[in-house]
């Protein structure tokens, strides 16, 4: 049993600084809740859209970051985060779809083109998907 993931949900990515909490938005577009919130899937993926920001990024593959280090002379300048996701969550639960996606777990990852993996620390409701 995992847990459903739903709007609301806290996230964290291993890039941030301090390692801070974003958060993820469900476009309630298929009107399926969980705990009362719009239920998530793994196309909830979208930067600024449903994943929020998560203050400042450390990241070296990130330009933004890469330019400010550099005019530091190499002392690494953590810079404004904007996340950069272009794949959906992996892997989504195996058993439960909504609206034709797999439905987000609690143990889904999504990785930022930035390097950074962000994770799902708070689900954002109480339900349960059985995987099977």
């Amino acid at each position: 049993m995992t847990q459903q993931v739903a709007s609301g949900a806290s996230l964290m990515c291993v890039m941030a600084m301090p390692p801070g909490a974003g958060t993820l938005t469900v476009v309630p577009a298929t009107g399926v809740t969980a705990g009362g919130a719009p239920a998530a899937t793994i196309m909830d993926f979208a930067p600024m859209t449903n994943i929020s920001t998560f203050g400042m990024c450390i990241s070296p593959s990130n330009p933004q970051v890469a330019a400010a280090t550099a005019a530091a002379m190499g002392v690494l300048t953590p810079q404004p985060c904007i996340p950069n996701t272009a794949a959906p969550w992996s892997p989504g639960s195996p058993t439960v779809t909504i609206g034709g996606n797999p439905a987000l777990t609690a143990t889904d990852t999504c990785m930022c083109l930035w390097g950074g993996t962000i994770t799902i620390t708070v689900p954002g409701q109480e339900s349960v998907v059985d995987d099977g």
